[in-house]
């Protein structure tokens, strides 16, 4: 678990990408599902912060 935050922290493409596609994956999964009215509502916000974030940490280093 140290080993992830510590990727993470170092602002290095790879794991931030991971993250952003994640959360567009669940986005999709939050806005396909037909159970909870919560979850579809906020499935546009995560996809959008998923995508945003993608767009951004597209430009870090490697």
């Amino acid at each position: 678990m140290m080993n992830i935050i510590y990727r993470l922290l170092r602002f290095r493409r790879g794991p931030w990408e991971m993250l952003a596609t994640i959360l567009i994956a669940l986005g999709v999964i939050m806005l396909m599902q037909p159970f909870a009215i919560g979850l579809y509502s906020y499935s546009f916000i995560v996809t959008l912060v998923g995508t945003v974030m993608f767009i951004i940490v597209s430009h870090f280093p490697e």
